[in-house]
């Protein structure tokens, strides 16, 4: 049964709840991708950085949205830490939608420090949450919750499915859409837009992989 719980980590111990959920499949865990900040008390990172008990004090996290679909994972303790689990597959037919608005409502409602929000790359389930919280949260069009995202952590790769959910999020909210998705080589992506290859352009001077659309 899918369920969103909290998880709430006092000083000298932790409790856990169980949820149902499944392991990524294996290699799935990217070394070296840093936590990236989206907004002053927004973070987006990996599964690493999650468990990183100097990641998670340095930028005063207080709340952490786990969307791998790992139920209990040794985060660091400490005094008011909350986990809220987003049991989530990164796979097109998951309904990640259904977690848009009670995760964009507890962000909001966190006040005591910074959100960081995670699966296990940072690349598609916490990437498409985000999103969906500056949609909502902050007025942005999906392409521009997109650009914003991408120019955080160009390595960010929502599935066709995510895709698809967001838009029906932004339809929801403001009766439009501004993104189109494509077929590619590497894909249903949604269109490049100027944003996107202004980036390439800086990744591909920089000597970076081209994350965005690889051959």
């Amino acid at each position: 049964m899918i369920q969103l719980v909290i998880l709430t980590h006092p000083v000298g111990g932790s409790r856990s709840f169980p949820v149902h959920s499944e392991s990524p499949a294996p290699g799935s865990i990217r070394a070296g991708m840093r936590v990236s900040q989206v907004l002053a008390r927004l973070y987006l990172g990996d599964l690493d950085s999650a468990l990183n008990s100097a990641v998670l004090t340095s930028r005063n996290v207080s709340l952490i949205v786990n969307a791998s679909g790992l139920p209990d994972l040794p985060y660091p303790a400490a005094d008011g830490l909350q986990v809220l689990h987003v049991p989530v597959q990164d796979q097109p037919h998951a309904q990640l939608g259904q977690y848009f608005d009670p995760v964009t409502e507890r962000i909001q409602q966190n006040q005591a420090g910074s959100t960081l929000v995670h699966c296990t790359a940072g690349r598609s389930r916490s990437a498409a949450l985000v999103m969906a919280y500056l949609m909502r949260s902050e007025g942005l069009s999906l392409r521009q919750a997109h650009e914003l995202v991408l120019e955080r952590r160009p390595f960010i790769r929502p599935n066709a499915g995510f895709w698809r959910q967001l838009m029906e999020y932004e339809r929801e909210l403001s009766g439009r859409n501004t993104v189109r998705m494509v077929r590619t080589a590497a894909g249903v992506l949604p269109e490049e837009t100027e944003a996107e290859k202004r980036l390439l352009l800086r990744l591909r001077a920089a000597g970076e992989p081209n994350y965005l659309r690889p051959p």
